[in-house]
């Protein structure tokens, strides 16, 4: 008997005739695509042209989805089922000064849930998870896969940075989306992250929008549909999700910087902090409880997370996180233990009366400026630098009075960050309106 014939594989040209003219494309062509990228057999060429299609006619939500899953099974999916107990995980699209996952993680973690969480670096003026964690002297975020499940199985959370078997094909892409200006396509995004967070073998995703002056979706309808394509995928591959719309028109809390960040995270996890920190961080562990099971409603998983907060057991949990991924922690008591500026310069109002607006993005780059971020891909971020904020929108201000304190270690990158800074803050004479709620907008899955 002969073997039955098989079919031949997509043809890559007819995949980009079809997007180029806008048609769907069928789960095969997308998983081709992805398969024969990921393995070398299509150049980078064709791939760019595929991009430049994709982010013009764009994807639909189903070929969305289907790119994911092709990202997601380019590479290994972590198993954590021996764990017995629900895995949830919480994502951000970037902002200044958000440093919500450090105190998430082992919050959530010490009421019962496990949190795998495969994080990243900074990317442009927004702040990346891996470099506040490796302010903590000794911390490892690169773990193998073998370590990260161990941390996760002794301590109820990790926080580690993609490995070399998760999502390949995402890396691959990535670098050519960044090459090919097709960064910011919203499909591409979702597939991006989406694949990454499948991997870690979760339940749930609680997703963080932000949008807003400081955040790459600067109006509020672009974060609602990318919100809505990213829960609508999590849908589609059996996970739970919820996506909070959040304010970054100004930094959250008042410290940007590694190291800074860290120490405001410690101040969480004592029950103390910024209020507009506290206040997202415990609606986001709310509805990570909720959708994890660990609470009927998202009113009683914030109120898990409070007592967690009061009790010290999410301060321990983050202590004994450190300890597993060979940090110093002792910084938990002691946070000069980490790296400190050698300079310190406040940046005064020119006028007296009230903040009115707050240049985010501007405040952002200006802590990249200083060594706080990276303005290329090779640099290396200093985790001593950054900048400490005075006063927010609607505070009141004296004539000279400091808006912000700027920690430095370079002269010549603190003029630099000077300049910006001085154009960051607007003072007007009339106290302005109410500002918006922090959260803007929930969209979830049914």
């Amino acid at each position: 008997m002969s073997e039955p014939k098989r079919e031949d594989p997509p043809n890559i040209l007819d995949i980009l005739r079809k997007k180029r003219n806008g048609a769907e494309l069928a789960r095969e062509e997308i998983e081709h695509l992805v398969r024969a990228y990921t393995d070398g057999e299509i150049p980078d060429h064709q791939v760019a042209a595929w991009l430049m299609a994709a982010h013009v006619r764009g994807l639909s939500r189903a070929e969305t989805a289907y790119l994911t899953t092709a990202m997601l099974h380019s590479g290994e999916r972590l198993d954590l089922s021996f764990l017995g107990v629900r895995r949830v995980d919480k994502h951000s699209t970037g902002g200044v000064g958000d440093k919500t996952s450090l105190v998430l993680a082992p919050l959530v973690a010490a009421g019962g849930l496990a949190v795998p969480m495969i994080s990243g670096r900074g990317l442009g003026h927004t702040g990346g998870t891996l470099d506040k964690l490796e302010a903590i002297p000794g911390f490892r975020v690169n773990l193998s896969t073998a370590e990260f499940k161990r941390v996760v199985e002794q301590c109820g959370c990790a926080m580690i940075g993609q490995t070399a078997e998760i999502a390949p094909a995402d890396r691959k892409l990535y670098q050519l989306r960044h090459f090919t200006s097709t960064i910011d396509s919203p499909p591409l995004i979702c597939a991006s992250i989406m694949s990454k967070k499948l991997a870690e073998d979760i339940n749930a995703l609680v997703l963080d929008v932000k949008t807003g002056l400081g955040a790459f979706m600067k109006s509020e309808e672009e974060a609602v549909a990318l919100s809505e394509l990213m829960v609508d995928t999590a849908q589609r591959t059996g996970v739970r999700a919820v996506a909070l719309v959040t304010d970054m028109d100004q930094p959250l809390g008042r410290k940007i910087g590694n190291a800074l960040e860290v120490e405001e995270v410690l101040d969480v996890l004592r029950g103390g902090g910024p209020s507009d920190l506290v206040e997202l961080t415990m609606t986001l562990a709310a509805w990570m409880f909720h959708l994890g099971g660990r609470s009927a409603t998202v009113e009683e998983g914030e109120r898990v997370a409070r007592e967690l907060i009061a009790s010290g057991a999410a301060l321990e949990r983050f202590r004994k996180m450190v300890e597993l991924q060979s940090g110093d922690a002792g910084v938990v008591d002691d946070p000069r233990r980490m790296a400190r500026a050698r300079f310190a310069t406040d940046i005064g109002a020119r006028a007296s009366g009230y903040v009115d607006a707050m240049e985010c993005e501007l405040i952002g780059v200006a802590s990249v400026f200083v060594g706080g971020g990276r303005e290329q891909e090779s640099d290396a971020v200093d985790p001593a630098v950054g900048i400490v904020v005075h006063k927010k929108t609607g505070d009141a201000v004296q004539e000279g009075e400091a808006l912000c304190t700027v920690l430095y270690n370079s002269e010549e990158k603190m003029e630099r960050a000077r300049a910006l800074l001085e154009r960051s803050f607007h003072v007007q004479a009339e106290r302005p309106g109410e500002r918006h709620a922090i959260v803007r907008r929930t969209i979830r899955s049914v």
